[in-house]
């Protein structure tokens, strides 16, 4: 899994480590030193030996957080009490935090009871509904839907490439194996779509609708977050993907693709009515 010299972040409160190396046939001495680590200390892999006649883990790996502070632990219990000093590893760290998933959960919740109460006051446009005339947002909340159910999957028939992955990280979608090269291109192309969307919504909409509109597409990607996440996990989401893409896809046609440019200014148009932007009769 790893090599020596892997750079990790103690991520548990703390970690028991052995002093004396690991023996073949005397897995735990009875009388041994050791010493405990705490939370966010920096730790190395300066070891690693394979003891076959123990009967917990046959892996030990010795770890230093100095030149002094060296121990020994199973391999099994470090995995679970450690995050790789890397920024991509500690942020699929923090995204899959359960107290993380419930605080998201929160925050939709009294989002959307807040947008609700919004528009009972006055009119905005939310995306799906009454949305602006840009098939970027649409096509980020489809990508966005579709790589939490590649991540889902990948997690439920492959854990051994998501720990590979979460271990050694990677930007580079080329040279990966399939359904991880499918779910880094996905994450290249919500970034691309989220430039996009906050571009097409920076000029379509004034600066309060624009906020109210952002944060309704915010609180829409969370929510396609737990709501597929949950769905993958039941194996329907998969056809509920395809659903809601065909249903997301038709609405933008039927509904929000602009058909006409104002006369004036070009500003995208629903129909031939005057331009909401420069208020030109068209």
């Amino acid at each position: 899994m790893w090599d020596i010299d892997y750079n990790f972040v103690l991520s548990a409160d703390s970690i028991v480590l052995q002093e004396d190396r690991p023996m073949h046939l005397l897995i735990v001495p009875e009388q041994t030193d050791s010493f405990v680590v705490y939370k966010n200390d920096p730790l190395v892999v300066a070891q690693i030996e394979v003891i076959p006649e123990d009967s917990i883990d046959s892996v030990w790996v010795k770890v230093a957080r100095d030149q002094v502070t060296q121990g020994w632990v199973h391999e099994s219990k470090l995995m679970e009490a450690v995050v790789p000093d890397d920024p991509i590893s500690q942020g699929i760290h923090v995204f899959s935090d359960s107290h993380v998933l419930a605080a998201t959960s929160l925050f939709i919740v009294a989002l959307i009871a807040w947008l609700l109460r919004k528009m009972k006051k006055r009119r905005f446009h939310l995306v799906h509904i009454d949305d602006i005339a840009s098939p970027y947002p649409m096509l980020l909340c489809i990508s966005f839907a579709a790589a939490t159910v590649l991540y889902t999957s990948i997690q439920m028939f492959v854990p051994e490439m998501w720990a590979r992955f979460y271990f050694h990280p990677t930007l580079n979608p080329f040279g990966q194996p399939t359904m991880l090269s499918l779910f880094l291109g996905l994450a290249w192309l919500i970034v691309v779509l989220s430039i996009a969307s906050l571009d097409d919504i920076r000029r379509s909409l004034s600066a309060t609708e624009a906020i109210l509109y952002s944060l309704s597409l915010l609180a829409l990607l969370a929510a396609l977050y737990l709501f597929f996440a949950i769905a993958t996990q039941y194996f329907l989401g998969y056809f509920l993907w395809m659903l809601y893409a065909a249903l997301a896809i038709w609405q933008y046609l039927r509904r929000h693709r602009a058909r006409y440019r104002c006369s004036r200014c070009g500003a995208p148009l629903h129909d031939r009515s005057s331009c909401p932007k420069c208020g030109t009769g068209n």
